[in-house]
């Protein structure tokens, strides 16, 4: 029997000429495991916008099945122009604007995903939309649970 006869009927230039349109969808990984988002890391998502874009970005996160979030009123400064005023004939300066604060812990959920997420349904063009930041959780804790990791997001 010589190397390019083969009992299993497929003739061994086939096999060679396979490519991976032939096999299937799943990928066989050395480590026997599958991919995890965020290369297996819980991620906390924290955005600053716009308040009336709240809604927007809620649904945003919704459609991704984002699986939670905390929001926050809070306010800042940053490249928003500072705006005067005038109450009972004195002048003030406005430099602090209001924006909410929206925090999302995600284990399970691309943290990539949940930006663009955030950045589709606050986005106006306009200076002041706020920021996106991505941190890198320590460990999380359910207290209900107990659960530990990634089990507790």
């Amino acid at each position: 029997m010589t190397d390019d006869t083969r009992t299993d009927g497929i003739d061994a230039d086939d096999h060679a000429n396979a490519d991976s349109t032939t096999m299937t969808d799943t990928e066989i990984r050395t480590d026997g495991g599958e991919e995890l988002p965020n290369d297996g890391e819980i991620k906390m998502v924290v955005a600053m916008v716009r308040p009336d874009k709240l809604g927007d970005v809620k649904q945003a996160l919704a459609e991704i099945g984002a699986p939670s979030l905390t929001v926050t009123n809070v306010s800042g400064r940053g490249s928003q122009p500072a705006k005067k005023g005038q109450w009972r004939g004195e002048e003030y300066v406005v430099d602090l604007h209001q924006k909410v604060k929206i925090e999302c812990v995600v284990a399970d959920i691309p943290a990539q995903d949940v930006v663009d997420a955030i950045v589709e349904g606050g986005n106006t063009g306009e200076k002041g939309d706020g920021k996106v930041f991505v941190l890198p959780v320590e460990s999380a804790t359910q207290i209900r649970t107990g659960k530990t990791g990634r089990d507790a997001v």
